[in-house]
């Protein structure tokens, strides 16, 4: 039986598609909530518009973390 307390190596094989799927489901979850700005009242709206915030900042940090991941793929670190 294996021992269970080794973590997996790191594969960072998939993190550029991976990034770009979450790059991308964010970008579609910002886009519905700005639909759905037009059916909110002044508080849902605040709120909505203060998740979008924090969702385009998150898109920022991803789209960062993706240049990382492809230079080192193109460098051979991964």
């Amino acid at each position: 039986m294996a021992n269970s307390r080794h973590s997996k190596p790191d594969d960072r094989s998939n993190n550029v598609e991976r990034i770009g799927d979450i790059i991308k489901n964010t970008e579609e979850k910002l886009h519905e909530a700005e639909i759905s700005l037009e059916f909110a009242d002044p508080m849902q709206s605040e709120m909505i518009k203060e998740k979008n915030k924090r969702r385009q900042k998150s898109i920022e940090g991803l789209k960062e973390e993706m240049k990382d991941e492809m230079a080192a793929r193109k460098k051979g670190e991964v």
